[in-house]
């Protein structure tokens, strides 16, 4: 299928260009002289028509999340003070680490679609059709930052540069980020 905005041929299920981001019709264009019956495919998506999150906002709600996670790391650090073992040190940065990954892709993939640093700013994360995400896809976007991250944080500057403000790690899980 072309698409009506750019030409760029597509798969014939494809929802969004894949050069300009455009909606495509829900089915294949009638031959000519052929009269549609029924109700009119939408050719927008919640997600066409979504604002999408840029930098700034994104940057403001990881600093509210990473100082609710830094709260609890001070907490747990202080408990294994208490301990004369290197082992409750080693299960104590791993339990943080479970924390962190657990925080960020169940608050993602639940109903809120959003950690409390994202509540806070008004943002939430969805999948390219505009969906709530699933558990194992927000996952996915988790470990993803890592690359985002060691690649010098350029995968987090591409959200400032990209159409749809994504990072490389909201492009390597098929997610947006957008205003609610």
């Amino acid at each position: 299928m072309h698409c009506p905005r750019c030409g760029t041929l597509n798969s014939d299920d494809a929802r969004f260009c894949l050069k300009c981001g455009a909606a495509l019709p829900a089915t294949a264009p009638l031959p000519a002289g052929t009269v549609p019956t029924g109700q009119p495919a939408p050719t927008t998506s919640p997600v066409s028509r979504a604002e999408y999150a840029g930098f700034w906002l994104r940057f403001g709600a990881i600093i509210i999340d990473a100082l609710l996670l830094a709260a609890a790391g001070f907490v747990l650090s202080f408990v294994s003070l208490f301990s004369l073992f290197g082992v409750a040190w080693f299960l104590t940065s791993l339990f943080s680490w479970a924390i962190g990954w657990l925080y960020f892709s169940l608050m993602e993939s639940s109903k809120l679609q959003a950690t409390l640093g994202k509540i806070a700013v008004g943002i939430i994360v969805t999948d390219t059709e505009g969906r709530r995400i699933s558990f194992g896809r927000a996952t996915g976007r988790y470990f993803a930052k890592i690359i985002s991250a060691i690649m010098i944080y350029i995968g987090f500057l591409m959200i400032a540069f990209t159409e749809k403000k994504q990072g490389l790690h909201d492009m390597l899980a098929n997610c947006l980020v957008i205003r609610k």
